[in-house]
């Protein structure tokens, strides 16, 4: 199904040099710095992915979302409601049928770039899925799934995976990590460090958290003071589990110092749940200031990833929870608004002993690429610009990343490639798309004799691997 020359130029000149680029690196191993990959499927040896609609559809919110964009009810793509649980679902082979059915809607769309990718190059499949031929498809897949090779171990040895980092709460025991590590198997798997759910006060079940993030940390949380020490607690618990970085996610990139009276003020107004609006936007701008901190002293990498509107249908998010295609970007200021954390954490602390900060920037606002991201990420020392991200985070949005960011930053003061997803069979699919997507804009690069193809070569093995080993620290 798949043309060897997909997402090339058309003009043979310069398909022969992209080609020629992209071909040496197709084959080099994997690096997944930032994803949602669940560790339990590695945690037991004979796991499975189950059904092919477990696989392909359930829990993909970029699959479900485009369906449920057409009238099709989440129901019926086999979504769990928590408010009904005793609702019953269709059997897997409908959900897969309706799925089938309404394959051509993923035309032209980066899902059904990854999706065509899974089908044939991993599942051997030679024709689209249609109504027609939904049941053979099924079975196909439903055979393989159900064999050894396919078990998540192999397919991520098949995948010439070297690392894979999950993301995880703050008070996630990490203890599928542990079942990995114990159960003696070489996959390098490891844990990111995800505070959200205890940082952001307007988080759903944010006491409830705090007292787990206690639980976890063994001690009482009573003031702010004791809750930065249990922060701090559990990222020494992660980096000994291998993590190497922190994620957050925040409405907007706000950054800016409180007091330790503020702080402990805010603090003590959300323990009795009496905190504000207000409260919640200044708690959280100051807590991006603590874990830059943070990993100045523990030498973590801070991923930032703002903009995003989350649950922006309310009927979907009471029905059925978070994380079901309702997240919708804002428009995003970064130079104001990250003016306190850059001048305080961004420049070399010469002689301070302290860990230099690497903070990762991630933007769904396509806009602030070359008017700030690229002008900051290619000034600060401490400031990486991050992949094109989500919605963008398709060929024509990589290609804008290229021609907007790039110029001003400079490839060095990038990131590389993460593929940020919860379906790990597309996690091959993505990176391909990202090196052919690479291998475009540095044949554009040696054909107007900006770069040499020497120099070229070096950059695809850096947009590859390189970049994202080193800001990673992998």
């Amino acid at each position: 199904m798949l043309n060897p020359n997909r997402f090339f130029s058309p003009d043979p000149t310069t398909r022969n040099l992209t080609r020629e680029l992209y071909e040496p690196v197709a084959g080099l191993p994997i690096i997944s710095p930032h994803g949602h990959v669940d560790p339990r499927l590695f945690a037991d040896p004979i796991a499975t992915f189950g059904s092919p609609a477990d696989l392909f559809i359930i829990p993909d919110h970029y699959v479900t979302r485009m369906l449920y964009s057409q009238g099709i009810p989440l129901e019926s793509l086999g979504v769990p409601n928590p408010q009904s649980p005793n609702l019953p679902l269709p059997n897997h082979r409908e959900i897969w049928h309706t799925f089938c059915t309404n394959f051509h809607l993923f035309r032209g769309t980066p899902s059904g770039i990854w999706l065509m990718h899974e089908l044939s190059e991993v599942f051997g499949l030679d024709t689209p899925p249609n109504a027609s031929n939904a049941d053979r498809l099924f079975d196909s897949v439903s055979d393989k799934l159900s064999s050894p090779e396919f078990s998540p171990r192999n397919l991520f040895e098949r995948f010439n995976i070297e690392v894979l980092a999950t993301t995880d709460a703050a008070t996630d025991t990490l203890a599928h990590h542990q079942a990995i590590r114990d159960s003696g198997w070489r996959g390098r798997i490891i844990p990111t460090f995800r505070p959200d759910a205890v940082v952001n006060l307007d988080s759903p079940n944010w006491l409830a958290n705090i007292k787990t993030l206690g639980e976890v940390s063994h001690m009482d949380i009573v003031d702010f003071d004791s809750y930065i020490q249990a922060l701090e607690f559990r990222r020494d618990f992660f980096r000994s589990m291998g993590a190497t970085a922190t994620d957050h996610a925040a409405l907007t990139p706000a950054t800016a110092e409180l007091s330790l009276i503020e702080a402990d003020s805010i603090f003590q107004r959300a323990l009795k749940g009496q905190s504000t609006a207000e409260d919640a936007v200044r708690f959280t701008s100051h807590m991006l200031m603590e874990m830059a901190r943070m990993s100045m002293d523990d030498g973590l990498v801070m991923q930032l990833h703002p903009g995003s509107l989350r649950n922006h249908n309310t009927q979907i998010f009471q029905r059925f929870g978070t994380d079901k295609g309702a997240d919708i970007p804002i428009q995003t200021e970064y130079t104001r608004n990250l003016l306190p954390l850059l001048n305080k954490y961004g420049n070399p602390s010469t002689g301070s002993g302290r860990i230099p900060l690497t903070l990762i920037l991630f933007t769904l606002d396509e806009t602030t690429y070359s008017r700030e991201l690229a002008t900051l990420a290619g000034h600060y020392p401490a400031l990486k610009l991050g992949p094109p991200w989500w919605f963008h985070d398709s060929l024509n949005g990589m290609a804008r990343y290229f021609d907007q960011a790039m110029e001003t930053a400079g490839l060095y003061n990038t990131s590389g490639f993460n593929d940020d997803t919860r379906a790990f069979c597309s996690i091959p699919a993505r990176h391909d798309v990202w090196r052919r997507a690479s291998a475009n804009w540095l044949s554009g690069l040696v054909s107007r004799h900006i770069i040499d193809l020497n120099e070229a070569h070096e950059m695809m093995n850096e947009l590859a691997l390189g970049l994202a080993k080193r800001a990673y620290k992998l």
